[in-house]
């Protein structure tokens, strides 16, 4: 028997267990073993790999941290205020909280950098919400994964800065090209959310009203202060951006020891309606307690648990795709597509199927070094086609079959993951469109990036 048939074979073999429900970490490992053992390299060669990638990722070393600030950022009430003030801005739309829910996440997305801390913030923090408002679990939970999405577009974004590492590129410049696209993807799902929600009558709509707007506002300051604090560090050039989920992340430890004993003293009941809070009362978030803050830890050593062994592997199994002759055989099938539109288009079906099976740091660093030069080798702009790269990777958090916000949206609030599939439909037809118009307007990316 061929080397071909058996790893065909073994491939077949791990999508029949992931059909069963076999853990994505444990399918993909399955696939690196066998395939390891067909090509001959040795067996240890695997925990070796495993070791460099944490030891020399750099890029990695911010995961935890941008983690762990969507943990304080939450536990201390500042996710809480940022939802609130999208929810005043559109309850007064069908499904309007599901649409600020979609909000919150780019908001969130602007001080996180991550996508799964995203979803697994808004998730756990709106989906009980919008159920007890009137909303299907299985579309909320939904809704939580596909607002994830644009963790990795709105900037900071860790993806962002392994492309620019690898392509030699203004790590500032591609933060600033994702802007735009960012936001007009939580612009499409949060239509395609109002669309959704009017047809099925979910949702409890509240009076458009200005004062609730101000005052949402005015209590989401500490929110506003983290982002700017974020944006400012990285496009100044003062900190790095793992050094900025460092600062983030003693700025919300702060705001949250010292907001604690504050709110207890304004009495500052969370459970209040906001109408009947004045201005005063929205100063202050809830906070936490010294003693609360090893928990918090917990949980985002936790998410950190689940992901960090899924991009350590995703890693592996990119080195036996490469040894097996995947990049040669993908530039050359590239390659000879030929003009501009041709190979635009290709790349873009090649990096959608392959964020289907693949985290998005292995889709960059298997993918960006072979499709980039070729893009830019037609015309294609290098910092337009790192948007159009990574936007189409983002896609790939809620496309089976691994769909890595799915999970984590499943995790978090108990809905099974197959559940939540019919309800990603809307939001991947929105997303494409986003896709398909950013690749079509290079604008959309270059207009807010400096020229020299």
């Amino acid at each position: 028997m061929s080397d071909g048939t058996i790893i065909t074979l073994i491939s077949v073999g791990v999508t029949f267990l992931f059909m069963l429900g076999v853990p994505v970490f444990l399918i993909i490992a399955y696939w690196v073993v066998g395939t390891t053992f067909v090509l001959g390299t040795p067996l240890d060669n695997i925990g070796a790999e495993l070791g460099n990638v944490f030891s020399k990722g750099f890029a990695l070393l911010a995961m935890p941290l941008f983690i762990l600030t969507g943990d304080l950022i939450n536990q201390s009430g500042i996710a809480k205020r940022l939802s609130d003030f999208a929810y005043a801005c559109l309850g007064w739309l069908r499904g309007g909280l599901a649409m600020a829910a979609i909000g919150a996440c780019g908001l969130f997305a602007a001080i996180s950098g991550s996508n799964s801390a995203t979803t697994a913030t808004i998730g756990s923090m709106l989906h009980p919400e919008m159920v007890n408002g009137g909303y299907d679990e299985r579309f909320s939970a939904a809704t939580a994964a596909a607002g994830g999405t644009v963790g990795i577009i709105i900037p900071p974004s860790i993806i962002f800065i392994v492309y620019g590492y690898l392509m030699n590129l203004s790590i500032s410049e591609l933060f600033i090209a994702g802007i735009l696209p960012g936001a007009l993807m939580v612009f499409a799902m949060q239509f395609a959310c109002w669309l959704i929600c009017r047809m099925n009558g979910w949702g409890h709509l509240i009076p458009l009203n200005l004062n609730r707007i101000l005052k949402t506002g005015f209590g989401a300051w500490l929110g506003f202060f983290a982002i700017g604090l974020v944006l400012w560090g990285i496009y100044t050039g003062k900190f790095s951006p793992t050094e900025a989920a460092a600062v983030t992340v003693g700025f919300c430890l702060i705001v949250g020891v010292i907001c604690y004993p504050l709110n207890k003293i304004m009495k500052n009941d969370s459970n209040t309606p906001i109408e009947q809070k004045g201005f005063a009362d929205m100063l202050v978030v809830e906070g936490f307690t010294i003693p609360q803050i090893p928990s918090i830890v917990v949980r985002s050593a936790q998410i950190t648990g689940i992901l960090a062994p899924l991009i350590g592997i995703s890693v592996v199994m990119q080195q036996n795709l490469s040894l097996l002759g995947a990049q040669e055989t993908i530039g050359n099938f590239v390659t000879g597509m030929g003009g501009y539109y041709a190979v635009l288009f290709t790349s873009m079906v090649i990096v959608f199927f392959s964020g289907m099976i693949l985290e998005s740091l292995p889709v960059t660093i298997i993918l960006a070094p072979i499709l980039a030069p070729i893009a830019a080798s037609v015309g294609i702009d290098p910092v337009h086609f790192s948007v159009i790269f990574l936007v189409g990777a983002s896609i790939g958090f809620i496309t089976p079959p691994y769909g890595l916000n799915l999970y984590v949206a499943s995790g978090v609030t108990g809905v099974p993951y197959f559940r939540l599939l019919k309800y990603t439909v809307p939001y991947l037809i929105a997303l494409i469109s986003i896709w398909f118009i950013v690749a079509l307007t290079p604008q959309l990316a270059l207009m807010l990036v400096p020229q020299i």
